[in-house]
């Protein structure tokens, strides 16, 4: 069922459908994952997941709860009992067993993680009467497909007061159940910007594939380094917030040459090892006041082109070991929780070269 009368201008929608909720990620169909099965030489593996208790308490965003774990409480005879450590000779003294079982709370953005295309949508008139309103990828609509919650006033904390809600259409689940596997290929800008704050336009992204005879193809996932996880882990938990907004490159979201670029050569989805794949530029030191997007990479990618992104990849020593291999591809195997209604997850991606 088509959703909309008008689509945003330089977007896909319908491309693999009106009901389509796994945009560009359809392109990673079987030979994809045969080319990235090639690239497997040596059988060695880079997981490619910082911890995920990084970067550490809620310094870099105020907005992201870091995972908390806590012991699971026992039933029946030890009601209430911790369950961690817990041996059954507390109940049977013929029983041996030791049991360890927790419970984890998080954002579940709050590291390495997975955008899913309910993450982000736009302001748009999609029915063409003039009005606009809040929609996603393909037209899938906020306050019908993906539904925001009602707060419970009794909750016994903040972050508890705005439970379950869901994206029917979109979440975090559809690209698990694709699988995420298939050919990578890494783009190394630090390696030719260092780890200085620069944004990276069409042209000099241009330059720098053509220095490093990287190709990209339909359907490759395409993996951004610029050395940021590498600095945040070195900090040990303690981010050092002026010295990460000094760090680091990203792509230039204002520049509507490398967005269409983005498009037009059919990259499967845009993974990087920064906060956002694109270079956020403070809304206070732009010249001119916005009348559009704050992250207009994430609105071209997630809501008008169905292109997953993946942030905060810990991307370092894989880049290192490829370009001292003289290869810039490998097989990604980066499936996402699947979690049904969620709009982002944490991801433990594995490379293998």
């Amino acid at each position: 069922m088509q959703r909309w009368k008008h689509a945003p201008d330089g977007s896909t929608w319908g491309e693999f459908g009106a009901d389509d909720q796994r945009g560009r990620m359809n392109l990673v169909d079987r030979s994809k994952v045969l080319q990235g099965v090639a690239e497997v030489k040596l059988g060695k593996t880079f997981c490619l997941s910082l911890p995920l208790d990084v970067p550490g308490g809620m310094t870099m965003n105020p907005r992201r709860m870091p995972a908390q774990t806590f012991a699971t409480l026992r039933d029946g005879k030890s009601a209430g009992a911790q369950g961690f450590c817990w041996s059954y000779l507390d109940e049977d003294t013929t029983l041996t067993d030791v049991v360890c079982d927790d419970v984890l709370v998080m954002n579940t953005q709050y590291s390495t993680q997975w955008d899913s295309l309910a993450h982000m949508g736009s302001r748009f008139d999609a029915d063409g009467d003039g009005q606009p309103e809040a929609v996603f990828y393909n037209g899938f609509r906020a306050g019908v497909e993906i539904r925001s919650s009602k707060e419970d006033k009794k909750a016994p904390t903040d972050w508890m007061r705005f439970p379950a809600p869901r994206a029917e259409a979109l979440g975090i689940e559809n690209l698990a159940e694709h699988g995420v596997q298939g050919r990578g290929v890494m783009v190394d800008l630090e390696h030719h910007v260092g780890r200085r704050r620069e944004a990276i336009g069409y042209d000099r992204l241009m330059r720098i594939l053509e220095q490093d005879s990287v190709e990209i193809e339909a359907g490759d996932m395409v993996c951004i380094h610029t050395g940021f996880a590498d600095t945040l882990l070195a900090m040990n938990r303690q981010p050092d917030l002026k010295k990460l907004h000094e760090t680091g490159s990203g792509l230039d979201g204002n520049d509507a040459k490398l967005l269409n670029w983005i498009v037009d050569v059919r990259l499967s989805c845009l993974l990087a090892d920064n906060p956002a794949v694109e270079l956020v530029v403070p809304r206070l030191t732009q010249p001119t006041p916005i009348r559009g997007p704050r992250l207009p990479l994430h609105e071209h990618c997630l809501f008008k082109n169905g292109i997953h992104l993946g942030e905060l990849w810990h991307l370092t020593p894989l880049a290192k070991w490829l370009r001292g291999h003289g290869r810039s591809r490998f097989l990604l195997t980066a499936p996402p929780l699947r979690l049904p209604g969620a709009v982002g997850s944490p991801a433990t991606p594995i490379a293998t070269v």
